[in-house]
């Protein structure tokens, strides 16, 4: 069986993207692929199943090779096997990992030219990815290749739970406040500086702005447009060649533009939970209010008001009592829910208007 990402066998995963070629009108190879972005949540820790690599030298400090990052495990769409790419997406996840995912949605087709550092096996072609967010409770068993791993790994300025993270004051801000002084590439007037400082203010949370946890994609690609991602280094852009040496290492790189894919997913299903019970799709059968509550908290990098959060999740109708205690926690026995489907057929479907705890978002 074939590791993840790598279908055809061989030991090279994620060097050659697996898919489907056609010609396009100036006879360049189109490649297709499936991305997932597969998310768990375990032990308080929300999770993203990825192909792992060695990222270490002998000395311990990052390697610069961008052949040696993580990434997010893709598939080929077979039109002769698959009829909906959704269906092809399940099959060769399902085949590679003995996972059975649930709930799958579609986020966006990445087919943007320069996306890639450069062409592999297709040099006169391009790389097109539908990429998926993919929901699954199932978080053991043999893998084939993959691992799970702590999505905070890649985006640490994104985990608001004890705090605003240190990063952000210590590192972020500063690069970026110093970016957004210079001189545009493109234009040296005031206005640029401007919407550049805008940017920082909404995205980060600074300067009287409310922290905003929907924000995962438009922070990630501030940072990389500021070059502070080494993705943009392997890229080439300017604003990271300029920094040189001084180019700070924030988060843990992954392969082509994966890390976006997964910005993109987070971003997706952070806004999803607040309108639909999608977050139901991670939980066991029967779970405690608190286990929901921490879920919910991990997903979003923030603590939640726990009676606002109680009333507004059984007064949803979204759950419903089981009869039974859980002493799980190891404190007193906490009363047992299970989700009510029923409420998938109601219209509008409700979801969990949340309201970040103060102490936690404000601080």
């Amino acid at each position: 069986m074939a590791p993840v990402g790598n279908p055809t066998g061989d030991q090279t995963p994620f060097t050659s993207p697996p898919g489907q070629e056609a010609a396009s009108p100036a006879g360049k190879a189109v490649v297709i692929g499936l991305n997932a972005a597969i998310v768990t949540v375990s032990e308080d820790q929300p999770k993203i199943l990825v192909v792992p690599h060695d990222q270490t030298s002998r000395g311990g400090e990052e390697i610069a090779d961008a052949a040696h990052w993580d990434a997010l495990p893709f598939g080929p769409f077979d039109p002769l096997e698959h009829r909906t790419l959704e269906i092809g997406l399940r099959s060769w996840v399902r085949e590679q990992t003995h996972l059975s995912l649930g709930y799958v949605e579609q986020l966006y087709t990445f087919g943007d030219r320069g996306r890639h550092a450069r062409e592999v096996r297709t040099p006169n072609g391009h790389v097109v990815s539908v990429g998926y967010l993919a929901l699954t409770r199932t978080h053991d068993g043999e893998l084939y290749g993959a691992a799970w791993r702590d999505w905070y790994q890649y985006f640490p300025w994104e985990d608001w739970r004890e705090g605003k993270p240190p990063i952000v004051d210590e590192l972020i801000v500063p690069y970026l406040r110093d970016w957004a002084a210079k001189q545009s590439e493109a234009s040296s007037d005031e206005m640029t500086r401007g919407k550049r400082r805008d940017r920082l203010r909404l995205c980060f949370g600074v300067d009287g702005v409310a922290w905003d946890d929907e924000k995962v994609l438009e922070r990630y690609e501030l940072l990389y447009e500021a070059g502070l991602v080494q993705e943009a280094r392997r890229d080439g852009r300017a604003s990271a060649v300029a920094l040189g040496e001084r180019q700070p290492v924030i988060g843990r790189p992954m392969q082509y533009d994966h890390r976006r894919i997964l910005a993109t997913a987070m971003s997706r299903l952070r806004a999803k939970i607040k309108y639909r019970p999608v977050v139901f799709e991670l939980m066991a059968s029967t779970f405690t209010l608190y286990e929901l509550q921490r879920t919910v908290e991990a997903l979003i990098g923030l603590h939640v008001h726990k009676q606002n959060f109680r009333r507004l999740v059984e007064k949803g109708g979204m759950v419903e009592r089981t009869g039974r205690v859980s002493t799980r926690t190891g404190g007193r026995p906490a009363e047992q829910f299970r989700f009510r489907r029923e409420v998938l057929n109601e219209r509008p479907a409700p979801g969990l208007k949340l309201a970040p705890s103060r102490s936690r978002a404000n601080s």
